[in-house]
């Protein structure tokens, strides 16, 4: 009968495994290499995306009658004679912040919720 694993097949198995060893370092350097590429490449296309927009505002903010929009529409500029209105809903949600307002400092309250913490409950529990 001949042996199961010949001193042959041993050798052939330890330089199998030492090749093995050997291209797992530079196979995973490589892949991580390509994963960074790829999101290079991507965040180069977002950067192109951003310069093209840019590009566009500015040809945008060249044109005389795109800037007298934006004046009047964001800075509320006017030609002399006219009259502008501003109007005010009352139902807006900054009068819903208004009323949600604290009257007092952060810190009053949290040292009052430390006051009714400490102190014992009427019922002595």
């Amino acid at each position: 009968m001949r042996p199961t694993l010949t001193s042959r097949a041993a050798i052939l198995a330890l330089v199998v495994c030492v090749i093995a060893l050997s291209l797992a370092y530079p196979l995973r350097e490589y892949i991580l290499q390509r994963a960074q590429i790829a999101q290079l490449q991507e965040e180069r296309a977002r950067m192109e995306d951003s310069v093209s927009e840019l590009r566009e505002r500015e040809a945008a903010l060249g044109e005389d009658e795109y800037v007298e929009q934006e004046a009047r529409t964001r800075l509320h500029y006017q030609y002399p004679g006219e009259t502008a209105y501003i109007v005010i809903r009352p139902d807006s949600e900054g009068d819903a912040e208004a009323e949600a307002a604290p009257t007092e400092p952060w810190f009053t309250a949290l040292w009052r919720s430390v006051d009714t913490a400490d102190s014992p409950d009427e019922d002595g529990i």
